[in-house]
């Protein structure tokens, strides 16, 4: 059976994202049939939320949301989501829409973790995943932390690099759970922005969404 890495975010640029893919592997059936069926969740009243994962996030007020794109492959089909897709793919102003700031995003993804061989910590997903982003021109500020939110066990890394005469910002965040690979990746101008965009993320059917924590 054929497996693959669905995405690896790598940077996301003023006039859109990249993303690294690589080609089919080989793996069992065995390691496949251990994760669920993945939830692709869904966004209403602008929020998403993801009932296999058990997250939710709020939506910047007045942000363009490009997830359907995103889940398309380069002949503009809806590409296979059975072991890897965007969850969610938003940006401040539509990718193709150039400016002189960065254009500030927030993606979220699932892999399956069959794709990563001996894979046991989200920690060891920015093994990969660092060398696709120092390929983009982006070097990483830190190593890899942990950094819970709703008290989830979550790992952290943090980037920048210049863009034009700006730098971008990037953080982010991994933990395996169900199974499966789930990256938040957060771009923006400042530390600042990518703190408040953070703060979106909830963990927890009871917890709602706010402006901050």
């Amino acid at each position: 059976m054929k497996r693959f890495i669905s995405f690896l975010i790598a940077a996301f640029l003023c006039a859109g994202m990249l993303f690294a893919q690589t080609s089919a592997r080989r793996t069992s059936n065995t390691a496949q049939s251990k994760a669920p069926s993945l939830s692709l969740g869904e966004s209403a009243n602008g929020v998403y939320r993801n009932p296999l994962f058990g997250f939710t996030y709020k939506l910047p007020y007045g942000w363009v949301d490009r997830t359907d794109e995103m889940r398309q492959d380069d002949s503009g089909k809806p590409a296979d989501t059975s072991k890897g897709a965007v969850l969610l793919a938003t940006f401040e102003r539509p990718p193709q829409a150039r400016g002189e700031t960065i254009n500030s995003s927030v993606v979220i993804a699932a892999e399956s973790a069959s794709a990563y061989p001996g894979i046991k910590s989200g920690a060891q997903y920015f093994g990969p995943l660092n060398e696709v982003i120092t390929k983009q021109g982006l070097k990483a500020i830190n190593e890899p932390y942990e950094f819970p939110v709703d008290g989830q066990p979550i790992v952290r890394c943090d980037y920048t690099g210049p863009l034009g005469s700006v730098t971008l910002h990037q953080s982010t965040l991994a933990m395996l759970l169900k199974g499966y690979v789930v990256s938040f990746t957060f771009v923006g101008g400042t530390e600042d922005e990518i703190t408040e965009l953070l703060e979106s993320l909830r963990f927890g059917k009871s917890k709602a969404p706010t402006g901050g924590r």
